[in-house]
């Protein structure tokens, strides 16, 4: 996989888990922990997508 297509799978997950952060935020019977963990995960996801653009030359 050439890292052009990983990015942008990457920008995929990190847009899928940004509609899931804010769906959870909106459902009550949600945790903040489950909360906590989804933009913990959607931070990782874009400090990658700013590694790899770096790594691409911007």
């Amino acid at each position: 996989m050439s890292l052009h297509t990983h990015l942008q799978e990457l920008k995929k997950k990190h847009e899928t888990l940004s509609e899931e952060v804010e769906r959870a935020q909106r459902s009550p019977g949600i945790d903040d922990l489950r909360i906590a963990e989804l933009k913990k995960r959607k931070l990782k996801i874009k400090e990658e997508i700013a590694r790899l653009t770096n790594t691409l030359g911007g």
